[in-house]
């Protein structure tokens, strides 16, 4: 069997941080935990150093999702690498599923069957689905949802922006990666409050576009044989 690391990015989540990272801990007893400290101002940091079995990356200052997740990702030893995020949102249950469909594709992504979200995140995230499949005609069905599975030689495909996290299934695609998309559960948070604004991430997402679109006219693509 592959060894499997799971990075999971944090930013304020004390109240939940112990909860998550003992429930994955639980349900993936042999996988390499990898917990990203994205500065958190309120002790989420000190509790994860306190856990026994969990590789904590910290940093100084706030950084950013796409920066924690990134961060994670270079630091993860697995052959295999699983994303999810660190509000207690994603069931780390799914995860076997998502290792399991590497077996017939490079990457795997979930999509969420039944959201958990309020009736204005569930449309503005159709929409900017929409959008971005539009403006950089990747397949992804969900990209919103973190739950990621891929392999570690494919961290190479990428390089750290900010916003990087939103982007993933668009620029394996382009990179010429096979992938597989497994529906996942997605539960209501139960503590603390979402760090993105609607409003906020329409903007960002519409700049991100631009640049995105830019990147992946520029990448190098790699003959699919360096790749393995």
């Amino acid at each position: 069997m592959k060894s499997l690391s799971i990075v999971l990015p944090f930013f304020n989540e004390s109240g939940s941080v112990e909860d998550v990272l003992m429930e994955v801990k639980k349900a993936l007893p042999d996988a390499e935990v990898i917990a990203v400290d994205d500065g958190s101002t309120d002790g989420t940091g000190a509790k994860i150093a306190a856990l026994n079995g969990v590789r904590l990356v910290s940093f100084p200052r706030n950084l950013g999702q796409s920066a924690a997740l990134f961060a994670g990702l270079q630091a993860a030893t697995g052959e295999i690498i699983a994303m999810m995020d660190g509000d207690g949102q994603n069931d780390p249950a799914d995860i076997p599923r998502l290792v399991a469909a590497l077996e017939n594709a490079d990457v795997a992504y979930g999509f969420r069957a039944v959201r958990r979200d309020d009736w204005k995140r569930r449309i503005a995230s159709r929409l900017a689905n929409a959008v971005r499949r539009k403006a950089l005609g990747d397949r992804a069905t969900d990209t919103g949802c973190s739950l990621k599975v891929i392999k570690r030689e494919h961290v190479q495909l990428l390089i750290p922006f900010n916003g990087l996290h939103r982007y993933l299934p668009a620029l394996f695609e382009r990179a010429g990666l096979k992938f597989s998309e497994i529906p996942v559960g997605h539960r209501p948070r139960k503590t603390g409050v979402s760090k993105y604004t609607i409003n906020g991430r329409a903007l960002r997402g519409l700049i991100d576009l631009v640049g995105v679109r830019w990147i992946m006219t520029r990448m190098i693509l790699w003959p699919l044989e360096l790749k393995k």
